[in-house]
């Protein structure tokens, strides 16, 4: 757009329909063909650099969605995609894995700069590359209602990246949530996506997972922490952060007062970094999640990260998982939590450790004080064959098994695990329905030990 402030969508009321004399059939016109007898004036504020406008504002209000989005393949030279004539009107359209390519994903953005309905939209794995990524932002320049974007897997790269980071700094879109994850970003576009973020207040929600940052992008993303008051959830798992740049990150969080999600799993952050760690779970007083899972943190790690769970008022949700911590370091945990009376931990996953009777009598101890805590664990001797069978037993033979007795299919034993009779529920509630559902079929669990 010409400048940075924010604009409001046109509606109806405001635009000025001349009466055109032609014959009944109606044309869609486009830049690249301009109606051939009728000259209008746009309005000032179509003034702009886009090429995904419509010329003629009459056609735009009276030619359909349909109509408009095949005109555009036209355009573009591409195959519409009959899935998204079939869903343009409703609130989430879901194009993942459809070979869109540059151009077929400019056909969609042509249909989408009027499109009122549609308020999440998925484009993850089309190559749509810098092209693509263009078309979509000069797209929402014009569009008020697209709220959440999926662009994942789409080889964006660095050019990718400056143009992404080009409408960040605008501030002009009512998109607040973005995934990016897997466009091979490198430290030059931490560089801009930092710069952009650090003034940017409408992104809420940021996926960067799987890409390329190493120390020198961490030392730039916590540059942007520092400052951003926008953001309350960014994944930056599957990365390359090791020591200097997870620091960085961690000085970031520091004085961070929006960020409510961080995801930091699989990365290289070692013992060292989990000092720092400790730190930001002293001071900051917002963060609610935390995963760390899959970092090299050993028991020492676990030492200085329960420093912070002791006066920690904030996180209720802290993964562990995949990390080399023993029943020494579990226990170092837990009652860290335990001497603090403020916590509001609500989850502890240490999945990957076993733990011994005696680590028990002390969780009940923490749990007698916390009985909001849920502390996950591998398994234990001595625990109720329910749990022990339910971590350890292959949960497929054990559902295949009770499905051949029952002669019903494994789709409908999902179904009939939720009332509502979906297939849909989260990971929380699958665990505690298996669980009751071992309390009542312990026979088949015990015969596949």
């Amino acid at each position: 757009m010409d400048n940075d402030k924010p604009l409001q969508p046109e509606t109806e009321d405001e635009i000025e329909i001349e009466p055109v004399q032609q014959s009944s059939d109606k044309m869609l016109y486009c830049e690249a063909e301009p109606p051939p007898t009728v000259e209008k004036v746009k309005p000032a504020r179509e003034n702009s650099e886009t090429d995904l406008e419509i010329e003629d504002d009459e056609k735009f209000f009276t030619t359909g969605q349909k109509e408009l989005y095949l005109e555009a393949c036209k355009l573009v030279g591409v195959v519409p995609v009959s899935y998204f004539i079939r869903n343009m009107e409703e609130s989430y359209v879901n194009l993942n894995h459809h070979g869109l390519g540059p151009r077929g994903t400019k056909a969609i953005a042509i249909a989408l700069v009027s499109n009122t309905a549609v308020t999440k939209l998925e484009l993850e794995d089309n190559c749509i590359m810098e092209e693509g990524v263009l078309s979509l932002v000069e797209m929402l320049q014009e569009n008020y209602y697209l709220q959440e974007m999926n662009i994942s897997n789409n080889h964006l790269g660095l050019e990718g990246a400056r143009i992404i980071s080009d409408f960040f700094e605008r501030n002009s879109s009512s998109v607040w949530s973005l995934e990016l994850s897997g466009n091979d970003f490198k430290e030059e576009s931490a560089a801009l996506l930092g710069q952009a973020l650090s003034t940017n207040y409408r992104i809420k929600k940021l996926d960067l997972s799987h890409n390329q940052f190493s120390d020198v992008g961490g030392e730039h993303l916590g540059q942007m922490l520092a400052i951003n008051v926008g953001l309350t959830s960014l994944d930056l798992s599957w990365n390359n952060f090791h020591t200097r740049g997870a620091v960085a990150l961690c000085n970031g969080l520091r004085g961070n007062v929006t960020l409510a999600k961080l995801d930091l799993s699989m990365n290289g952050l070692g013992n060292e970094v989990a000092l720092a760690l400790g730190e930001v779970l002293r001071l900051n007083s917002c963060l609610v999640y935390l995963d760390i899972s899959g970092n090299d943190i050993g028991n020492e790690g676990a030492s200085k990260i329960s420093k912070g769970l002791e006066s920690n008022e904030s996180l209720r949700v802290l993964k562990l998982f995949l990390n080399p911590i023993n029943m020494d370091g579990a226990i170092l945990l837990i009652l860290a939590i335990k001497r603090n009376p403020k916590s509001r931990m609500e989850e502890l996953d240490i999945s990957n450790v076993l733990v011994s009777e005696q680590f028990m009598k002390t969780l009940d101890g923490v749990y007698a004080v916390h009985p909001q805590l849920d502390v996950v664990f591998k398994a234990v001797q001595g625990l109720s064959a329910k749990k022990t069978i339910f971590l350890l037993t292959n949960p497929m033979k054990l559902i295949q098994s009770y499905a051949d007795q029952h002669k019903i299919t494994v789709v409908d034993f999902f179904k009939s695990l939720n009332p509502t009779g979906t297939m849909k529920m989260s990971v929380d509630e699958f665990q505690k329905v298996m669980i009751e559902f071992l309390e009542h079929n312990e026979a088949i669990a015990t015969s596949l030990v």
